[in-house]
C-alpha cells in the first residue's frame, strides 16, 4: 500500500498510509480511536474504494475490477462486528462459506479446532459473543487464504479460546500465509507480530519489529524529586551519569514523566548480561531524586510504553467508533 487516502464526508480517515505485509509473517496494525486502522483493512480487502493511492494484493492491483474475483478466492477477511446471519445454524453458515472455495478446510475440522463442534446445530443468534467471534474466524480461514485480515480476532474471548486462536494464527504463518492483524491487546501483538505499524491521525507514525520498537529498558523512579520538570530531571540524571564516568549513557538516555514518577528510557540492549547500564542509570536517577527513600524499578519497555509515548493514548478505549458503519458480510 502506498499513499492511501480516504475521507468520509470531509473527515479524513487515511491521510497517506504506506504499509507492507509479507508472506509467512504477521503484520500488526495498532492505533487509537479513529486512527484509520479499519479503513486501511477495508480498502486492502476490497470492501471500500480508496480515494487515491495504490494497493497491490498478492501481486494484483486492487483498483482493477478484473482482479476482484481472483482476490476473493485468495483472501480471507474477519472484520469485528460484521453481522453473521442470525437464523441459520453455525455449522450451516461455515459449510456455506466453505462451498465457495475449491479446496476448503473441512468445516467439521475447524469447528472442532475452535471448540464449536458442540454448537454446530445452534442458530447463530443463540451463540455467545465469543462463539460468534470464533465462527467469524473460521469463516475467514476456511478457504485456505494466502492472505487473511483479522480485525480484533481475540475480542471477547476467554483465555483458553484466545490461546486456540493464537495457535491457529501461528499455523497459518507457518504455512506461508500473510496475516494482517489489528488488535487492542498489546500482549497479542507482542506474542504474534513479526512487524508492527502504529497508525495515528491517518498515517503510519512508527513501524518495525516489536523488539526494534520496544528495544529499550525502563527505569521508574518515585521520589520527592519526581515533581521536578522533566527537563530538569533529564539534566540531573545526565549530569549524574557523566560524574559516574558513563558519558556513553548520558548522551543516549531520555527522561519523561508518567503517573507522577520520573521515567528513564535506556538505549536499546541495556538489559544485557549483568545489566550494568540499568544499575548505573538507576543510581543516577536516585542521585537526581536526592537519594532518600527513592523507589526504583527497572524493566524492559513494552509495546504499550511505545504506543503511549507516540500517541499519548492507551489502546484500552481504541475501538474505532468514529469509523463509518462497516459493511455487512456478503
Amino acid at each position: 500500500m502506498r499513499g492511501l487516502r480516504k475521507s468520509y464526508r470531509g473527515r479524513v480517515a487515511a491521510a497517506g498510509i504506506d504499509l507492507d505485509a509479507r508472506t509467512g509473517e504477521v503484520t500488526a496494525v495498532l492505533g487509537p480511536n479513529g486512527a484509520g486502522k479499519t479503513t486501511t483493512v477495508e480498502c486492502c480487502a476490497g470492501l471500500r474504494r480508496a480515494d487515491s493511492g495504490s494497493i497491490h494484493v498478492l501481486g494484483l492491483d486492487r483498483a482493477e475490477a478484473s482482479n476482484a474475483a481472483a482476490l476473493r478466492r485468495l483472501v480471507g477477511v474477519m472484520l469485528q462486528d460484521v453481522g453473521l446471519p442470525m437464523a441459520p445454524r453455525a455449522g450451516d453458515v461455515l459449510a456455506h462459506v466453505a462451498s465457495m472455495y475449491d479446496a476448503p478446510v473441512p468445516p467439521g475440522e475447524l469447528l472442532e479446532r475452535l471448540d464449536l463442534a458442540g454448537s454446530a446445530r445452534t442458530p447463530v443468534r443463540r451463540l455467545s459473543g465469543g462463539q460468534r467471534q470464533r465462527l467469524a474466524l473460521a469463516c475467514a480461514v476456511v478457504g485456505r487464504p494466502r492472505l487473511v485480515f483479522l480485525d480484533e480476532p481475540s475480542s471477547g474471548l476467554d483465555p483458553r479460546s484466545r490461546i486456540q486462536t493464537w495457535d491457529l494464527v501461528r499455523e497459518l504463518r507457518a504455512d506461508g500465509v500473510a496475516i494482517i492483524l489489528t488488535t487492542h491487546l498489546m500482549a497479542e501483538a507482542e506474542e504474534l507480530a513479526d512487524t508492527v505499524s502504529i497508525v495515528d491521525a491517518g498515517v503510519v507514525v512508527s513501524s518495525g519489529t516489536p523488539s526494534e520498537l520496544a528495544g529499550h529498558a525502563v527505569v521508574d523512579v518515585r521520589a520527592a524529586g519526581g515533581d521536578l520538570p522533566a527537563q530538569e530531571w533529564s539534566r540531573l540524571v545526565r549530569s549524574a551519569l557523566a560524574e559516574a564516568g558513563r558519558d556513553d549513557l548520558a548522551g543516549r538516555t531520555s527522561v519523561r514523566h508518567d503517573d507522577g514518577a520520573a521515567r528513564v528510557l535506556l538505549p536499546a540492549g541495556a538489559l544485557g548480561p549483568g545489566a550494568r547500564d540499568v544499575a548505573d542509570v538507576a543510581a543516577a536517577a536516585e542521585a537526581a531524586a536526592g537519594g532518600a527513600g527513592a523507589e526504583i524499578t527497572a524493566r524492559g519497555r513494552t509495546l504499550e510504553d511505545v504506543f503511549l509515548e507516540i500517541t499519548g493514548r492507551t489502546l484500552a478505549a481504541a475501538d474505532e467508533a468514529a469509523t463509518p458503519r462497516r459493511r455487512r458480510a456478503s
